[in-house]
């Protein structure tokens, strides 16, 4: 085993980690419009072409172009109206030379026709006819077949993460299934005697299980699947049955507290004895989180949590979160969502450690500006109160007020 607290930068402990994980994809097919966050098993290719036919963009008149040329206000190109072209349905009229068809946004224009004239840019000039003050170019104010994708294109790549408007998308296209790769199972199991559940009014001495339901809500929002397995006591063997069953029935497993250097700390020792090659790292050159354990067994990733909650929820972010998505098939990983702020305080660090300050956004003048939130690392309000976190790099001795910082967003 690695010596504890021989730390290693974020970064290169992150790239140790995933180094020694390969994913083990496995499929399922879920409706489209259930597949937000999903990621995607297959590459997805479009079956037809979007729009399927040439789309208004305007409300107006399908012309032929070459029939405004010149058109202006003091000279008008006069258009006969020879109809209306229907919403959801084909025209029946081809248009000529020197005609017009009365049209709407979204509605097909008639054969024959290669533009739309906005209303406004026509009057009335007797019954059946229109003048146009102002040409249009071919393909103006139209959408052509496969503008938007044609026959046969990828539409979204294998790996792809599905947001909002991917899922719109393939709606349009009739892509109303689709095969994702199953959602990650995270396993979470909290440690120590003087850990109660929330339904419990603690004793002297105890605290209610913070962690547990933080790292679950963190594991759910990166697009996993959360398994609390309850509280192990500080007992090395009951905390190794209770690790190895809640490894078994999961796809990683996430331990909170018991990563600390201390004789009651045996969180290390225990991830050895679940499987090779145990552990990776003991030790992080981060605050808040040092003692954090990253770890793989038998082919599972196994990351030991700082005990404190801001350390825990720190660390989840910086290791679990995009672990989550490496184990989800995703190619790409989201970055996380960022705010640039005006630092309202100087912040201390030291250099060669990697610090995470929480921080509340407000608007001063026209622009964000974060103010740090010190606390200790015990205190769970500290980031119930914080929009997000700020970096101090680990060749910096700290940040000065009045810096342009780019803050992570919760």
């Amino acid at each position: 085993m690695p010596e504890l607290f021989n730390v290693l930068p974020p970064d290169e402990a992150r790239e140790v980690l995933r180094s020694h994980v390969t994913p083990r994809l496995q499929r399922e097919t879920v409706p489209t419009e259930e597949s937000l966050g999903r990621v995607l098993a297959v590459e997805v290719t479009s079956r037809e072409a979007l729009p399927s036919f040439p789309r208004s963009t305007m409300d107006g008149y399908a012309v032929r172009a070459r029939d405004t040329f010149g058109a202006s206000e003091g000279l008008p190109a006069l258009l006969t109206v020879i109809g209306e072209a229907p919403m959801g349905r084909a025209p029946a009229m081809r248009l000529g030379q020197g005609q017009a068809a009365l049209c709407y946004t979204g509605g097909m224009t008639p054969e024959g026709a290669d533009a739309v004239v906005m209303v406004e840019q026509t009057q009335e000039a007797g019954p059946g006819a229109i003048e146009v003050v102002r040409p249009v170019a071919p393909g103006e104010n139209v959408v052509q077949p496969g503008e938007d994708i044609r026959a046969g294109e990828v539409v979204l790549p294998r790996g792809h993460r599905l947001r909002a408007q991917d899922i719109g998308g393939l709606m349009g296209l009739g892509v109303t299934q689709l095969e994702v790769t199953r959602r990650p199972r995270v396993a979470i199991l909290s440690t120590g005697d003087e850990i109660v559940p929330p339904s419990t009014t603690p004793g002297p001495g105890r605290v209610r299980d913070v962690n547990s339901y933080t790292a679950s809500a963190q594991v759910e929002r990166a697009g996993g699947v959360a398994l609390r397995c309850g509280i192990a006591p500080d007992d090395e063997e009951a905390l190794l049955a209770l690790a190895r069953e809640a490894l078994g029935a999961a796809d990683a497993l996430v331990i909170s507290a018991g990563s600390s250097v201390s004789t009651r700390d045996m969180t290390a020792q225990v991830i050895n004895r679940l499987g090779s090659p145990g552990v990776l790292v003991h030790g992080v050159s981060l605050r808040p989180g040092k003692p954090t354990v990253l770890a793989v067994c038998d082919g599972k990733p196994v990351i030991g949590l700082p005990g404190n909650p801001v350390s825990a929820m720190v660390v989840f972010e910086l290791f679990v979160t995009p672990l989550i998505g490496w184990l989800a098939g995703e190619t790409y990983p989201q970055e996380p969502r960022t705010v640039t702020a005006r630092l309202t305080r100087n912040v201390a660090s030291a250099p060669g450690r990697e610090d995470w300050v929480p921080v509340r956004l407000v608007r001063e003048n026209g622009e964000f500006c974060a103010e740090p939130l010190f606390g200790k690392s015990n205190l769970i309000f500290t980031l119930v109160r914080a929009d997000g976190l700020v970096k101090v790099p680990l060749d910096k001795g700290g940040l000065y007020a009045g810096e342009m910082v780019e803050v992570r967003v919760w």
